[in-house]
């Protein structure tokens, strides 16, 4: 058996996974076999004395260990992130381009393991692997400063293992992809069929052919050591010589930056609220709310039906098939502007009939959000719980929701559109009362119209608001909307969305 323990004496873990941009504020955590392994290939090339650099015994170690892949013992780690605008050329002047710096904030005294129970390696492997493990000074970026040890022995428990030895062994609720290199002969097959193909390629230049072949050298070594921008630039979607091993996680691998345990509910709990960041540039006005809730709902419904089979989606997300006493009960997907610059940088899924397992599943594993024009938006899960676990404002937790909270009084974020036709006597005061009736919320004691509302400190109304669903034939009482002030004899506790649109996130209130 070989196990070796790694631990981050800065606290901190930066690493990029492959095919992610780094402004999608993606963080490999825990570090896939193919990033470890590279990671020892580069300390051999810079730190070994010449003399000592034949690359047989190397090759001969890491071959090994590229058999099966690691089973991990993972300490939780913080998913964080920090800002900056660095300087970028643009023509003849330099444009500051605003870069995340996403990472793991990683407890200094807890190690990560990785344990391979069928490797045995013998003296002289087992000296190389101390000495490169003993020069290793940093993983993924060099920021992240690692130590690395072998254990003579380990006899603990892995909580994040290959998904084949996962049925029976481990019921883990997050599932994950890790990339890992091919085993030698593996690679040795794949190449020759690669540049088999290659010769038969009429479609490219000879430079572009001789730009590929040179990234299919015939040593294994060689070929999981070639540089990440000469994959790129020759087009791989993936490293030829790596293959992807799917891992399932027992608990949670990431949190939120709140520095403690998210509000995240196992199934069956009667988890009703989930909370996503959002990320990316440029982030959906405000007005668009209801164009993001849109995507929301795609997203949650692409994701469902891979998990579940597209005849099995539940109808607390589809919204398809409901009972006639549901009032409501379905998924809302609710955008919101936490830090009110009139930039949508939260998304709320909140479903008051609470989600059965599978369908929690399919809402918390949503990790991006796309829409037609081709812009894509990254996610990340903050927690799930109940409305009021996302009020607190403690010291270093994420920003607290303006959608979650307890009040008597409700004022418009979004224009309210009367769900059924305006009739004498029957506008939007008496729909509204009519809704909340049928929804079982106490008597609204006053209904105040409001002329404007403030976006990013920007006044403005009502038809500013994308206001239109994207589905046709979709029949719409009202197309103007309007602005309110809402106060119930007795609190409740939001999200309150009411009228045409409200799933979405139009007639959206925040408490106050």
């Amino acid at each position: 058996m070989l196990a070796l323990a790694l631990t981050f004496p800065a606290g901190r873990y930066h690493a990029t996974p492959w095919g992610r941009h780094v402004n999608e504020a993606d963080v490999e955590w825990p570090p896939s076999p193919w990033r470890i392994l590279r990671a020892l290939i580069a300390t051999w090339h810079r730190k070994s004395a010449p003399r000592e650099q034949d690359p047989a015994p190397l090759q001969d170690l890491l071959a090994s260990l590229a058999v099966a892949p690691p089973l991990y013992r993972v300490p939780t780690g913080i998913h964080t992130h920090s800002r900056h605008y660095m300087p970028a050329r643009s023509g003849k002047a330099d444009k500051n381009t605003l870069i995340f710096d996403a990472f793991a904030r990683i407890p200094q005294d807890e190690a990560l393991i990785l344990s391979w129970p069928d490797v045995q390696l013998d003296a002289a492997r087992s000296a190389l692997l101390d000495t490169l493990a003993a020069q290793l000074g940093y993983l993924g970026r060099a920021e992240s400063w690692v130590t690395m040890r072998r254990l003579p022995a380990w006899d603990g428990e892995p909580d994040c293992l290959p998904a084949a030895a996962t049925d029976e062994h481990l019921r883990g609720n997050e599932r994950l992809t890790l990339m890992a290199p091919m085993p030698p002969a593996d690679y040795a097959g794949f190449r020759a069929a690669q540049l088999e193909g290659l010769k038969k390629r009429a479609d490219l230049k000879p430079k572009d052919k001789k730009a590929i072949a040179a990234t299919l050298p015939a040593s294994w070594l060689d070929a999981i050591g070639v540089e990440s921008a000469d994959l790129r630039a020759a087009g791989w979607s993936l490293p030829p010589a790596s293959r992807n091993i799917p891992y399932r996680a027992h608990g949670e691998l990431l949190r939120s930056s709140s520095g403690k345990p998210s509000p995240r509910s196992a199934p069956g709990t009667g988890a009703t609220t989930f909370r996503f960041a959002l990320y990316g540039k440029p982030l959906p006005r405000v007005e668009d709310t209801i164009r993001l809730g849109e995507w929301l709902r795609a997203a949650a419904m692409s994701r469902a039906g891979k998990l579940l089979g597209e005849d099995a989606i539940p109808s607390e997300i589809s919204g398809h098939d409901l009972p006639d006493d549901n009032r409501h009960r379905h998924a809302f997907w609710l955008p919101e502007d936490a830090d009110g610059d009139g930039k949508l940088d939260h998304l709320i899924v909140h479903v008051p009939a609470a989600l059965s397992g599978p369908a929690q599943q399919a809402v918390t594993g949503i990790r991006k959000l796309w829409n037609r024009e081709g812009q894509e938006w990254r996610l990340l899960l903050e927690g799930a719980g109940r409305p009021e676990d996302f009020v607190g404002t403690e010291p270093g937790a994420p920003r607290a929701s303006k959608i979650c909270g307890r009040s008597h009084s409700f004022t418009s974020l979004t224009p309210y559109l009367m769900p059924w036709h305006a009739k004498p006597d029957f506008g939007p005061e008496e729909q509204i009362r009519r809704e909340c009736q049928a929804r079982g919320l106490p008597p609204i004691d006053t209904i105040e119209p409001l002329s404007h509302v403030a976006v990013g400190g920007r006044r403005i109304t009502p038809i500013a608001f994308h206001r239109f669903r994207s589905r046709r034939g979709l029949t719409q009482p009202d197309r103007h909307g309007a602005f309110l002030r809402l106060s119930f004899t007795q609190a409740i506790e939001g999200p309150l969305a009411l009228g045409f649109g409200c799933h979405f996130g139009l007639g959206l209130f925040t408490a106050g």
